[in-house]
């Protein structure tokens, strides 16, 4: 006897939203029924599924009744409108938005590193930002053997982070440019093709970036360390699906090079491309469509004793928003963390 879950996608024809639906289909996720939902503009669109067409709808206060888990990635603010409908119809939305991942009741889950904090729910589960879920996946198997004193972090992030529209508007620069012809921002302040920028979210008083700082914080709080000494730059960068991160961890004392790419081999999520002799290491196009987070360059800091270098490259719609949600929703089934409407033979 097995259990078989209605589900929504919220925002379903976003870049996460497209990805969403095709995670569902390749991971087998035991589906008895399955919603699209966004926006009224959107409403009347189909998309295809398990060899057939879905039709999107409208999202309204009947969308979730007798639904069992929202994934939601349609913005903070269609979020906010939406969560407490959800969860009064009885669902439990995973959400991939910043607006509940700093609230103290709601977990901040990346399943490979604090799968624990699903049971505490109370029908809202948060989705870290990107780039800290790849960062979590790498560091975490060195923080369990040797606790992280402090992590500067420097990454360099895709067109993909700011949606499909986005990642269109460096294609069509990229081509203006090639053609000589000037290229017209609209989606990022700043042309992006051939060019990078510091990431454009708003500034704080001390000149970080709101990305930067979701970071620092979202990374304390997936990790259980609020002292966690943590700085990062991120930059915007010309490609168009996959972050890359540079990462310096400092420790209390010395970690081997040898026993640290070790753990990394053995780590989930995690891919070891560490090629020294042959001078190959992670990659945003090795990256791309991919499920494992890439780490190698993995190496002693020659300025700290007690410090250690490596870089990163992860999908960011992929591991980096999608694969976690769905990943999330697979914990709530497997643990038995949310009641399910419908039993079936599998």
């Amino acid at each position: 006897m097995g259990q078989f879950y209605r589900v929504a996608i919220l925002g379903a024809t976003g870049a996460v939203g497209t990805e969403l639906l095709e995670l569902l289909e390749s991971r087998h996720f035991p589906l008895a029924d399955l919603k699209l939902l966004a926006s009224a503009r959107s409403a009347g669109t189909t998309l295809k599924f398990r060899g057939e067409k879905l039709t999107v709808e409208a999202v309204n206060a009947q969308s979730f009744d007798g639904v069992d888990i929202v994934l939601a990635s349609a913005g903070g603010s269609i979020s906010k409108a939406w969560a407490k409908t959800a969860i009064a119809a009885g669902a439990v939305m995973i959400d991939n938005s910043s607006a509940f991942r700093m609230d103290s009741k709601v977990p901040l889950i990346v399943p490979e590193v604090n799968p624990q904090e699903a049971a505490n729910h109370q029908g809202l589960i948060a989705n870290p930002n990107c780039t800290t879920i790849l960062m979590s996946v790498a560091v975490y198997p060195l923080h369990r053997v040797q606790p992280i004193k402090r992590i500067v972090a420097s990454t360099y992030q895709s067109a993909s982070g700011a949606g499909a529209r986005a990642m269109e508007e460096v294609k069509t620069q990229s081509q203006a440019i090639l053609n000589g012809q000037t290229p017209k921002p609209e989606i990022f302040p700043y042309p992006l093709a051939f060019n990078l920028f510091p990431h454009n979210s708003p500034l704080n008083e001390q000149g970080y970036c709101e990305e930067e700082m979701k970071m620092v914080n979202e990374t304390r709080k997936i990790l259980g360390a609020s002292d966690l000494r943590i700085t990062a730059t991120c930059v915007r960068v010309p490609v168009l699906r996959a972050h890359s991160e540079s990462i310096n961890l400092e420790f209390e004392s010395p970690f081997d090079v040898a026993k640290a790419r070790e753990i990394l081999s053995k780590a989930p999520g995690v891919k070891l491309v560490d090629d020294w002799q042959a001078n190959y290491f992670p990659m945003p196009i090795d990256a791309s469509g991919k499920d494992d987070i890439l780490v190698g360059r993995i190496r002693q800091d020659i300025s700290n004793p007690n410090g250690l270098e490596l870089w990163l490259c992860g999908d960011q719609i992929r591991k980096g928003a999608a694969l976690n949600a769905i990943q999330i929703a697979e914990l709530l089934v497997e643990k038995n963390l949310l009641k399910p409407q419908i039993a079936a033979i599998v």
